[in-house]
């Protein structure tokens, strides 16, 4: 009796070990790295890159993908439309409030929010070119469309 009991231990305790050995030999998929930006697929990403990059060159064109027929119904199109949007509401943030505000207004806010603004949009443009859905630094949170 005592002997089948230490056998059927040695069992269990050889179980335990072979399976803790195959938890350490097979490890989970990584996730992927923070701060990297999903892509979606190729064929959405390819047709609508250009549409995705003309509202960061003119804000006021954020429209553009929405109103055009091959990339309305794309979330990869949507997704850059709506950080245009964002983009142009926050270019008319800063120069009502750099126009408005005396001296601390012409000479600091309007300058630097213009850079920042400057700055932003080329991030947008070349996460649009590499096909990423990456939000815009500071302002990219917000959801509009």
């Amino acid at each position: 009796m005592e002997e089948q009991t230490n056998q059927q231990s040695q069992t269990n305790a050889d179980s335990e070990r072979t399976s803790t050995e195959n938890q350490n030999t097979n490890p989970a998929p990584a996730a992927a790295p923070m701060g990297e930006a999903p892509k979606m697929g190729n064929s959405d990403v390819e047709a609508n890159k250009i549409m995705a990059i003309v509202g960061y060159i003119l804000p006021i064109l954020f429209f553009v993908p929405l109103i055009n027929e091959s990339s309305k119904n794309s979330p990869f199109a949507r997704f850059h439309a709506n950080q245009q949007l964002v983009l142009l509401i926050a270019a008319i943030v800063v120069d009502i409030v750099g126009s408005i505000i005396p001296i601390l207004g012409w000479f600091i806010i309007l300058p630097i929010g213009s850079v920042f603004l400057l700055v932003v949009a080329i991030i947008g443009i070349v996460g649009a070119a590499k096909g990423e859905m990456k939000p815009l630094p500071v302002i990219g949170g917000f959801k509009i469309i």
